[in-house]
């Protein structure tokens, strides 16, 4: 079977600039990884954008590379899910490492530090605009249940510090009973 290695080289190209060029964080790539793989590529449906940070934030691990596994497999099999990861994981190692090399320096630059201050800033944003985009497509699906969901695990985080994994636990289960409820209804109608 002939492998298509432009998409392959393209993925691994994406990947590689997307984590290059993110600070803040795992949130921060996925509207990055929206933008790229759903409107510029059309690799993906938004839908299934929405699927994949649902399971990657769902996932232990690291988030762009869950997210490098599962688009990667589903441009190119196993080939893609290994050339989206070395895309993903290479830069940050590249950029530890060499911080690690003159982290003394680093540590004590005053410009360096007001840099970070700055990004910080940036990053906020960008997490920001990922928090409206996921939060405008739970409205979109006009399913109440959801939209309860949403706010009720907003306001456990931020005001009663729930742990996250608690609230994605306590969502994983009511989706599953709400996915049980309308196969039985489903099913009962058709009968």
């Amino acid at each position: 079977m002939k492998k298509d290695y432009s998409k392959l080289w393209t993925l691994f190209k994406s990947m590689f600039v997307l984590s290059a060029c993110t600070f803040g964080g795992g949130f921060v790539i996925v509207s990055l990884m929206k933008k790229r793989y759903v409107e510029e590529l059309k690799w993906l449906e938004e839908d299934e954008m929405l699927d994949v940070t649902a399971i990657t934030q769902s996932a232990p691990g690291p988030l762009p590379v869950n997210a490098s596994v599962i688009i990667g497999y589903r441009m190119a099999g196993i080939a893609g899910s290994l050339t989206a990861i070395l895309g993903t994981i290479l830069p940050p190692m590249i950029i530890i490492s060499v911080i690690s090399l003159f982290y003394e320096q680093f540590r004590t630059n005053p410009y360096i530090a007001a840099a970070l201050q700055v990004m910080r800033a940036g990053v906020a944003a960008v997490i920001f605009d990922v928090v409206i985009n996921l939060a405008q497509n739970v409205v979109k699906t006009k399913r109440i249940l959801y939209i309860v969901m949403m706010i009720t695990a907003f306001i456990a985080t931020y005001l009663f510090d729930v742990s996250a994994m608690i609230i994605i636990l306590t969502c994983l289960g009511i989706g599953l009973i709400d996915l049980v409820v309308t196969l039985k209804k489903k099913k009962g109608e058709v009968a």
